[in-house]
């Protein structure tokens, strides 16, 4: 039954957070927020499948995210670890049992299944499944695992059929590690990009890292643009982070974390080499430590005053992803980074980000069908379009 101390609640918080008429901070370049399909449309679907992207697309998503790890033959595959128990139905095929094992990571022990370890042909045998147990698991099962080439495939196929030019913005997952075991990153990414007229500036393409030298490297390969990833270990009691420090600073001994690289200095540093930051959300506007809202801080502004866009991560419908003053309502998360001026979203839900961006931006006209109608076309036709999709690149 609907509540009016519900919709009291809401109100309130509206009002609190975006009052009637408050001036909306400018991007970068004045131009409207992008949304990015985080992993896909992830929220829906299991995540770095082609069936996640297009639907990310059918929302409204400007740019589709995948994660990219490399397979035993040097071939950049869409998946969000190189570890694919959670994410591949891997665990359960016998075959495979004896490829189960421990390996460190970015000086972190893992066990189970390494992307590493497995031929292409042998990731293709292998079935996506949701990685977040509270979300819907009726998907598993039904797509398989794809590479970066199918992922450019698709958004050149969508950007034909939609007429608008939809982006891809891959990152490189533990370049450091992979350097490590003879299975470089930058290379066959850059070579792949090259292949598909996708190395200028004005490319639909971004390449976003964690690490600083493999955005350093990739910038003196190519002339796309790149993000400099910020992380953090989580929120401390006062609001503060609990700061970490890029694996590559790590392993080169430099003891800067990536807080320094949040000083307008560390901005300017990034700004030699890179043409954007990805930021925890939480580096924007960070919370206490009963999840309530702290005043946002200077980040988009010091960014935007380095020349760099800022694109924060990860934003979820999920209520357990939101801060109280939101009251289970994630438009009004939307509202306020943008309000507060970020050129783009990280969205496991593209088609809030989408709605909320063209509210903001004042261009509602735009819209998109609800999800559970799109979900209807990817489970019954469009399942078996991508099945078929799929099947026509693995012989190209």
């Amino acid at each position: 039954m609907f509540s009016f101390a519900k919709l009291s609640l809401l109100v309130t918080a509206a009002l609190t957070l975006l009052p009637v008429g408050e001036a909306v901070a400018a991007t970068l370049t004045g131009a409207p927020p992008i949304v990015i399909g985080h992993r896909g449309a992830s929220g829906y679907l299991p995540e770095h499948t082609l069936a996640a992207y297009e639907l990310a697309i059918d929302m409204g998503a400007d740019f589709i995210e995948p994660d990219l790890v490399s397979t035993k033959d040097g071939v950049l595959i869409a998946r969000h670890e190189n570890e694919i128990s959670t994410t591949t139905d891997v665990a359960n095929r016998p075959e495979f049992a004896n490829r189960k094992t421990t390996k460190v990571v970015d000086g972190i022990s893992y066990t189970g299944w390494f992307t590493e370890d497995f031929t292409l042909a042998e990731i293709k045998s292998l079935k996506a499944k949701q990685n977040f147990s509270f979300r819907d698991q009726s998907f598993n099962g039904l797509y398989e695992v794809p590479t970066l080439q199918e992922i450019i495939d698709l958004a050149k196929q969508k950007s034909l059929e939609t007429g608008r030019t939809i982006g891809i913005y891959p990152e490189t997952k533990h370049p450091t590690y992979f350097d490590s075991i003879g299975l470089s990153m930058e290379e066959p990414l850059v070579a792949i990009l090259k292949a598909n007229n996708y190395d200028r500036k004005n490319s639909p393409v971004f390449i976003q890292s964690f690490e600083v030298g493999n955005l350093k490297d990739l910038n003196a390969l190519i002339d796309v643009r790149l993000v400099q990833l910020l992380d953090a270990f989580d929120v401390a009691p006062d609001g503060s982070l609990i700061e970490i420090s890029p694996y590559d600073f790590i392993v080169s001994g430099d003891t800067r974390t990536y807080k320094d690289l949040r000083t307008p200095q560390g901005l300017a540093e990034i700004a030699t080499y890179a043409d954007g930051i990805g930021p925890w959300k939480r580096m924007i506007v960070s919370v206490n430590s009963n999840n309530q809202l702290l005043p946002p801080t200077s980040l988009v502004a010091d960014a935007h005053a380095a020349g760099l866009l800022v694109h924060p991560y990860t934003f979820r419908n999920e209520s357990r992803y939101l801060a109280v003053d939101y009251n289970g309502n994630p438009e009004l998360e939307y509202e306020q980074f943008f309000k507060l001026g970020v050129d783009g979203v990280f969205s496991d839900h593209p088609d809030t980000a989408f709605a909320v961006r063209n509210r903001v931006a004042g261009n509602p006209s735009q819209s998109v069908p609800e999800p559970n109608l799109l979900l209807g076309f990817v489970f019954l036709p469009l399942a078996g379009l991508l099945r078929r999709r799929q099947t026509g690149l693995k012989k190209s």
